[in-house]
């Protein structure tokens, strides 16, 4: 009837076995096509790069991505899921370049653009094998024979359709502007891809000598970038800031600086203020250049601006116009000349000093690089260096090559980002963030501070800008490839919209009739991704229909670091075309980190391969390590410990009492399908269970609805320890029970329906596990049923059997028994001998029933409930420093003495009548609350008057065992350890659960008599046909029993 399950836990191979099960059998396709005619669920997937490897942080997302499209299946939903590749950018054009051995754009453009962009193309699919089966072994299901791909033509054509739209609306323009520039790769980056590359860094800044035309005197001007003072055609001063002039007392020199940094940055007592200015009275006083340049302007002159601060440096800053935001402004604003000695590689200009020089630090070039040094060099030997002190500071870097950014003037495409703000925030506020504080944090602020998106890219590998440009001046957007084809007379049938194709076609200007080329730029690659809600359908050239019922998402997920990567593009891009949020819900994830927090890298040795993790823990054991760890926007430490302990607690529990029901039900041949759940007929236990059951489907539905994972975790795993450390146990005689009666019958459906329907509460988060059970115990016994867990629907909440005073009393038990455990291991004694008496004192009473299964439990004779246990228990208090500090400082140590030594009863049954304790100290009246005193429930068995007793309190529940043994209590003790090793060797010996045996005792008289005269119990319990005396046979073992060594053999009956 059942398929034998093993006590190998061993859960890798089994999944390996699901994976083929599901595979062979197209369950995903099914899922999918069984709720065809249901309402929808939409998830967008967040498309991965195929020529990058998985790591440990993408099964995190994964089973994310996985977890909540399965719960809403089974909550009848439909739930495409189309899986997607990212294909173009930098990072492939970097991977190829390495491969054919290519240094920068000159070689490849030499090398030949068409060949370039083919290695491109099958580059890009390096891993696809690889990402396939990661996702296979992670149990994430998403359509990955139709994927969506960034560098298909249609989803191209879509781009330019969006492209179209913005330009349209007049939110797509050339503009020169500074943008954050990656030499290395030439070209400029946006805002957010910037925000992806900081490093904290330490360099030399600079604070140079500008001497002052027609006075024997310098301004110091302070900055962090050296290398861009042979650009410099200003100083800056704050107007609004005081500044002084003042002559050194060592040094003959006179300087400007900031009256609020002269002492630090030239000593205090070191100089005489000679005058004191404001910025304003700085204004246009001239300067001697560094490194003088003929310009056409005037340059070299005082300039004021409040963006000057007086945080670091002199107060006073250097202007070079091409290469800051800010000095780009100052430089608008005072009409300065623009000198740019940096090239488009980032090498210095040949006007300068350093021709051909990397301007900073570059990791991709031999030897010392970095022009700054020499310039620091140079400055001092011309003694216009003040002085060059090391800086620490967080710097931006190319998040695709590591190289350092600058900040360079160019000519560059931008989208208006800044005129649909109020739109974006608006957007945003209608979605809900997990967590809230990222959504209306990090990224809410981001949004208030949105700057124009840089949408250009200098490079080849990308979806080309569909901008057309005439020499009349004239500029066109093509918003699809029938528009192309309609202006252009040399487009071919079968275009394909990459370089270096498409900058072969040439339009016929709508202004002077002349050909018009292509601007030779491709777009940001977060275009591609942000674009997927609607390019993935080839949107609006078909599938609209099929569009509008999959957007807006309902769900998406990624980590964190995509605030300002996906997240933002899916917003931006949405917010231009549809003026709405494409999701409704985000689960924002944290990063995966090793133990001890540290982030994980190949350099630093501590990165975890997946697919090896995934072969040695198996997928839902990492699943569920990640679903109960935190929350999942925080970061998760990953090991093996960890992920161990996890496994064992909940999947070893539920795979156990899973284990427990086959091997019991096959041996009774009981079948399920034969029988019904009378609920009326059901003992206690059996309706606390189902009650229990229900409560946690009804939790586990509710936290899934909202989006609470751990909480989800943490219900399920108390629900499974307590059906197999509670139900199971306390009802393992009534499966032992022959024949069977309705009591048994009731056991077997009892436990078989809390079995089946936690399974498919938890199949949404451990998909292998649970499909194995289901099938094993449904599939094999009930033919109608569906081939897959994954085709039920989640459980229904059966009302009628929430019993909440049930459960209360049963915690209550629980509660009690933990505290008797508790102790029992003060006292050190074992479980299985008996004790005489409890005492319980508590808020609450339980009827008989229940205490009957406390004394069973805990091995008690008799439990008795009172209203004071002063007898056996006290308390001990100490004053709360933290809040009686503050009060009563003097007197701390008096009312130290006062606590000391109160009678402990008597001050807690103040504290509970009155709420505070009232006392004198050094004769000033004294008022200590509850949460002014440290309370200790103390133990007073070590009064002569009551030895023997132990105590425990928790909360207002207080447990007292009487440990005093009779003879025949300690009898009874010897009895239970002899069974407990009999049972012991049976599974040694390998016996089966109904085997009957025979029993042989040898060496010691003392425990032959106490078998002899307990022989019916002892042959009960161990199915034992004959117990035997002073000989050995079969499988035998010496033993120490309570100080008494004894031989002790087992022998399967008929052997």
């Amino acid at each position: 009837m059942y398929d034998k399950v093993s006590a190998n836990q061993n859960f890798v191979e089994r999944e390996q076995k699901i994976e083929k099960f599901w595979a062979d059998n197209m369950i995903f396709e099914k899922s999918i096509e069984l709720r065809q005619h249901s309402p929808e669920f939409t998830f967008y997937d967040g498309p991965p790069t195929a020529n990058g490897k998985p790591h440990i942080g993408h099964v995190l997302t994964r089973v994310i991505k996985d977890m909540i499209p399965r719960y809403k299946t089974m909550k009848g939903y439909k739930v495409p899921r189309k899986a997607g590749w990212d294909t173009h950018g930098l990072p492939v054009e970097l991977e190829v370049e390495k491969m054919l051995g290519l240094d920068g754009k000159d070689q490849i453009e030499a090398y030949g653009m068409e060949p370039f962009i083919q290695h491109c193309k099958d580059s890009v699919w390096k891993y696809k094998g690889m990402w396939e089966e990661f996702s296979d072994a992670v149990g994430f299901w998403a359509d990955m024979e139709h994927p969506y791909v960034t560098y298909d033509n249609n989803y191209i054509e879509s781009e330019w359709w969006a492209l179209k739209q913005i330009w349209d609306k007049k939110l797509l323009y050339k503009g020169y502007k500074i943008v954050p520039y990656c030499p290395r790769c030439g070209t400029p980056l946006s805002s957010h891809e910037v925000a992806q590359g900081y490093k904290d860094v330490k360099e030399r800044s600079a604070i140079a000598r500008f001497k002052v035309k027609g006075e024997d005197a310098y301004i110091l001007a302070w900055t962090t970038t050296p290398w861009t003072l042979p650009s410099n055609v200003a100083l800056c001063v704050n107007p609004d800031e005081t500044y002084i002039k003042v002559k050194m007392k060592e040094e003959d020199y006179v300087y400007y600086l900031a009256q609020a940094l002269a002492d630090t940055v030239l000593g205090e007592g070191t100089y005489d203020v000679l005058e004191t200015y404001k910025g304003t009275d700085l204004e246009y006083k001239e300067y001697e250049a560094l490194y003088p340049v003929e310009t056409k302007k005037k340059a070299y002159y005082v300039v004021c601006d409040s963006y000057v601060t007086m945080t670091d440096g002199t107060g006073v800053v250097h202007i070079a116009p091409a290469f800051g935001e800010d000095d780009s402004k100052v430089g608008r604003k005072y009409d300065l000349p623009f000198l740019q000695m940096v090239d488009e590689n980032g090498m210095m200009t040949k006007e300068t000093k350093w021709a051909g020089h990397s301007c900073i630090k570059r990791v991709d070039l031999e030897g010392e690089n970095g022009v700054s040094p020499e310039v620091i060099k140079d400055l001092k030997e011309r003694g216009l260096l003040f002085s060059a002190p090391n800086f620490e500071h967080s710097y931006p870097h190319c998040w695709r090559c590591d190289t350092p950014l600058i900040y360079y003037a160019r000519e560059s495409w931008f989208i208006k980002m800044t005129a649909v703000k109020d739109d974006l925030i608006r957007n945003n506020n209608t979605v809900n963030w997990i967590p809230e504080s990222i959504g209306k944090g990090r990224f809410g602020n981001w949004l208030e501070n949105i700057q124009d998106w840089g949408i250009s890219r200098n490079r080849y590998w990308g979806t080309p800008l569909n901008v057309w440009e005439c020499e009349c001046g004239c500029q066109h957007a093509i918003g699809s490839i029938a528009e192309l084809k309609s202006m252009s007379d040399n487009c071919p049938d079968d275009i394909e919209l990459h370089r270096p194709f498409i900058d072969a076609v040439t339009i016929k200007c709508p202004e002077c009739g002349k050909e018009m080329h292509r601007v030779p730029e491709v777009i940001d690659c977060w275009f591609d991704s942000g674009s997927m809600p609607f390019a993935q359908h080839h949107y609006p050239f078909e599938n609209e229909e099929l569009f509008k019922e999959q957007y807006p998402a309902d769900f998406i997920s990624e980590a964190v670091d995509q605030t300002r990567g996906w997240f933002y593009s899916l917003m931006a891009i949405s917010t231009l075309l549809f003026n709405q949020s494409p999701f409704r819900n985000v689960i924002v994830l944290g990063h995966v980190q090793d133990e001890n927090g540290q982030k994980m890298s190949k350099s630093k040795g501590n990165a975890v391969d997946p697919m090896e993790a995934l072969r040695e823990y198996g997928a839902d054991a990492i699943r569920w390590y990640f679903y109960s760890n935190s929350a999942p926007w925080l970061p998760n430490r990953f090991h093996k410990k960890a992920v161990l302990e996890g496994r064992s607690k909940f999947m070893g529990t539920l795979y156990n009492t899973y284990a427990f029901y086959v091997l019991y039900a096959e041996i009774d041949q009981f079948d399920p399908m034969k029988y019904t759940l009378d609920y009326g007929k059901l003992s206690v236990m059996d309706k606390w269970l189902l009650s229990k059951l229900n409560s946690t489907v009804k939790a586990v539905d509710a936290n899934l609805a909202a989006y609470k994972i751990p909480e989800t975790a943490k219900v399920l795993q108390e629900f499974v320890d307590d059906m197999s450390n509670w139900y199971v146990r306390r009802s393992r005689e009534r499966f032992w029970a022959k024949g069977m009666e309705q009591d048994k019958i009731n056991a077997y459906m009892t436990l078989y329906t809390a079995l089946v329907t936690i399974c498919k509460a938890a199949a949404p988060m451990i998909p292998f596990m649970t499909e194995e059970i289901y099938r094993n115990i449904v599939v094999n016994v009930d033919k109608n049923a569906p081939e897959s867990i994954h085709f039920c629907d989640f459980p229904e909440v059966n009302e009628e059997w929430i019993d909440t005073k049930l459960e209360e009393d049963m915690d209550h038990v629980l509660q009690i028994v933990v505290q008797g455990r508790a102790c029992r291991n003060t006292a050190n004694i074992k479980n299985r001998q008996p004790i005489g008496k409890m005492y319980v004192k508590a808020a609450f009473e339980l009827s008989d029933f229940y205490k009957d299964i406390i004394a069973d439990e805990l091995n008690v004779k008799e439990v008795v409930f009172t209203d004071d246990v002063s007898a056996f228990t006290s308390y001990s208090f100490k004053p709360q420093l933290r809040t009686v500090g503050p009060k009563y400082g003097k007197k701390l140590n008096a009312i130290r003495q006062y606590l000391g030594s109160v009678d402990g009863n008597a001050a807690m049954n103040e504290l509970k009548t009155t709420g505070k304790l009232t006392f004198d100290a050094d004769g000033d009246q004294v008022e200590l609350l509850e949460e002014d005193l440290l309370i200790d429930a103390a133990q007073t068995c070590a009064l002569p008057i009551l030895p023997g007793y132990v105590s425990d309190t928790e909360y207002e529940t207080t447990v007292v065992l009487d440990t005093n043994l009779t003879p025949e209590l300690v009898e009874e003790g010897f009895v239970r350890e002899i069974i407990s090793k009999i049972q012991t060797m049976r599974k040694e010996a390998g016996f089966e659960v109904m085997d009957h045996i025979r029993v042989y005792f040898a060496q010691n008289d003392k425990i032959k008599t106490l078998v002899d005269s307990n022989n019916a119990e002892i042959k009960d319990e161990v199915l034992a046909n004959e117990i035997c005396f002073d000989t050995i046979k079969g499988y035998n073992k010496e033993w120490n029993i309570n100080g008494e060594t004894v031989v002790i053999g087992v022998e399967k009956e008929n052997a």
